[in-house]
């Protein structure tokens, strides 16, 4: 069976694999998301073709032209009206990135890209749209309070499968790609690969 890596460092991916029942092994990979991500808007390309590019750069780090092993990238852009939104780095960045987005619609796009070999051998991307609601400035401050340090983990501040819930009034996308990845297109692949049982 080819080995299987997640060259990624969250937490909700590797919990997507596990409780799917996918055997993998974690490899974090030494790249500067935030340089590349910046890189990238300069370009003005896609929030679309940016996932990809991220997730590509996490996967290529590990491939290795004489390792059979199959490398899994992944990566998420919150795109709030054409600008992108990244992970709050304090309690205080994450109230202020939730008052942003409080009554408007996001999009997050969710990517993941498989290498072998030092080649992208399969990809996909998907969006979700969300809706959130116009919540008073006592929900946010009790919201984080609850939540604690998990609003630092996501790019949005939030987690939909818990309290954050409260913050939508609606959801249009699948639930695997608002967590972090598409998975059921990556099982799809993995079966193909026989990584899988089919």
């Amino acid at each position: 069976m080819t080995k299987l890596i997640l060259a990624s460092a969250s937490v909700a991916r590797q919990r997507m694999l596990t409780e799917a029942g996918v055997p993998f092994t974690v490899q974090i990979a030494a790249v500067n998301e935030n340089s590349l991500r910046s890189e990238l808007w300069t370009q003005t390309v896609s929030t679309e073709d940016a996932a990809l590019a991220l997730a590509d750069a996490k996967a290529r780090s590990f491939t290795n032209p004489s390792n059979d092993a199959t490398v899994i990238g992944a990566d998420q852009i919150l795109d709030l009206d054409g600008a992108w939104l990244e992970k709050p780095a304090d309690r205080d960045a994450a109230r202020t990135q939730l008052l942003i987005l409080r009554g408007r619609t996001h999009r997050l796009v969710s990517a993941v890209s498989a290498w072998q070999r030092g080649e992208r051998i399969w990809q996909t991307v998907d969006t979700a749209e969300l809706s959130m609601r116009a919540f008073t400035d006592d929900f946010v401050d009790y919201y984080i309070q609850q939540a604690g340090n998990a609003v630092l983990s996501s790019v949005g501040a939030y987690q939909l499968e818990g309290l954050g819930a409260q913050l939508f009034t609606s959801v249009r996308g699948d639930f695997f790609t608002i967590l972090g990845m598409p998975l059921l297109p990556l099982l799809h692949f993995l079966r193909r690969q026989r990584i899988l049982m089919p």
